[in-house]
């Protein structure tokens, strides 16, 4: 059986891409993080170990993109890149889960 064929990611330039990823990078290390969603210590540990990287990552995307003069940021486009990627579902876990009494 075939997987369905994904859209295609919208055009970024190299800066915006590693925006993007160096983004959903952390969004999954915070969601290894958060204290309502994680099991164990040593997992939460590991990923809060590997966020100092992960933003370090970020920040340099961005420091980029302003050295390089790209001074907007198109959301509209870099949400797109973001639903491509599953981006919605890997900040879900960033979240408090529902309280089942509400």
């Amino acid at each position: 059986m075939l997987l369905p064929e994904l859209p295609p990611l919208p055009a970024l330039t190299r800066a915006e891409s590693e925006f993007v990823d160096s983004y959903l990078e952390v969004v999954d290390m915070v969601g290894r993080i958060n204290p309502a969603r994680s099991t164990h210590t040593y997992g939460a540990l590991r990923a809060a170990q590997a966020l100092v990287g992960r933003a370090v990552a970020l920040r340099d995307a961005l420091a980029l993109m302003h050295a390089r003069g790209e001074s907007d940021v198109h959301a509209a486009t870099l949400v797109e890149a973001l639903r491509v990627l599953d981006g919605e579902k890997r900040a879900f876990r960033t979240a408090l889960p529902p309280d089942p009494d509400r």
